[in-house]
């Protein structure tokens, strides 16, 4: 008899582990799959074209690319986008021209606007990181560790018992100092690439605080009746004792953007991809509730503005669709039928296909 019990057991173990595998297999199948399609219609000779909005390119779409070729095994790819990043958009400071227009020289020329967006440092630098553990490629990894002293340098603020990202090296900070008001977007806070990156830096304290910093904004980001954080958001750091509850105070006032739209729809998803976040029950609660409550809504509107709850008269995009299997499928243990992607096509633009494959990697980095 107990012989048997062993044997019963081992069998289902074996069993449960060849169901993982299985399941692990077929979601990276499909995320190749799709991959092809998004290369096939987004990348042009090592640039990421964005389709929806002139054909420019960005710091933000190379760094999505990268991380896109190197989850689908695509090393040619990869190379391509690093490349051309590094040969086009990278400053002497080690930060990243943000916009690229398509003009004659197809060169560095083509920038026009310098400043840096600090997404893009954060995607790049995570997918180089990950390149360097996929391929063992040893320069990826020193070239991921310079843009994190270069992000330390000039991107991270510290103020009393709080560190925030800059959008930007200018612009969004009201003088030089940092001291007072700053302009921060959350969805620049990858969570699972600040978590990586940390192993990077010579302070990890430092993106340990950031981290967390980001989570007591969210926190006290819960604007409107439907709780959601913005899109933009000014933030004024606490100048006197530290509050670790609540860092500073937060407005919308003169922001670039109240609603709660394009760029915030990837905040709950880069929350859910963080297994630290998703270890944190009580915060997992309290800054998630807010978007199943919105995504109830039928149909979902892609956007709202949180200031006079205004919302757009067109309904969520499949990219942000993609977002909420996601969320659903990493958070909610009941939920575990496998989500029904969006087809990746013509029909997609680059920032809707490029939330496709976004939360088909969340998912199948959790899976595996």
């Amino acid at each position: 008899m107990v012989k048997l019990h062993y044997a019963t057991k081992a069998t289902l173990v074996i069993g449960f582990l060849f169901l993982l595998a299985s399941c692990s297999t077929k979601e990276d199948s499909e995320f190749k799959s799709q991959y092809i399609a998004y290369k096939a219609l987004f990348v042009d000779g090592g640039r990421v074209v964005d389709t929806g909005n002139d054909d420019v390119s960005h710091s933000e779409g190379q760094g999505y690319g990268m991380l896109f070729a190197v989850a689908a095994n695509d090393k040619d790819t990869f190379d391509a986008l690093w490349h051309w990043t590094q040969r086009t958009l990278m400053r002497e400071d080690g930060l990243f021209s943000w916009r690229y227009r398509p003009c004659v020289d197809n060169s560095s020329s083509c920038i026009d606007d310098p400043n840096n967006a600090s997404d893009g440092e954060i995607l790049i630098a995570w997918a180089l990181l990950r390149a360097s553990e996929k391929w063992g490629v040893g320069k990826y990894e020193e070239a991921a560790r310079n843009i994190v002293r270069a992000v330390e340098q000039k991107l991270l603020v510290v103020n009393n018992n709080s560190v925030v990202l800059l959008p930007g090296e200018y612009g969004f900070a009201s003088d030089q100092t940092g001291n007072s008001s700053l302009q921060l977007n959350l969805s620049y806070w990858v969570f699972p690439a600040i978590t990586d990156l940390s192993s990077l830096s010579d302070t990890p304290s430092r993106w340990e605080s950031l981290f967390e910093s980001g989570l007591i904004l969210l926190s006290n980001m819960q604007f409107s009746t439907y709780q959601l954080p913005s899109d933009w958001v000014r933030f004024t750091p606490n100048s006197a004792e530290p509050d670790n509850s609540k860092i500073g105070a937060l407005t919308l006032d003169n922001v670039i953007s109240p609603e709660f739209g394009f760029n915030a729809i990837r905040i709950p998803l880069q929350l859910a991809w963080s297994p630290r976040f998703r270890q944190n029950a009580r915060l997992t609660e309290k800054l998630l509730s807010p978007y199943y409550a919105w995504w109830a809504i039928t149909p979902t509107p892609a956007t709202i503005n949180l200031l006079n709850e205004e919302t757009a008269e067109y309904e969520m995009s499949k990219g942000m669709r993609s977002v909420q299997m996601a969320v659903n499928s990493l958070m909610k243990s009941e939920e575990k039928q496998r989500p029904e992607w969006p087809e990746i096509n013509r029909n997609m633009d680059y920032y809707s296909a490029s939330l496709t494959l976004l939360s088909m990697l969340a998912v199948l980095d959790n899976a595996s």
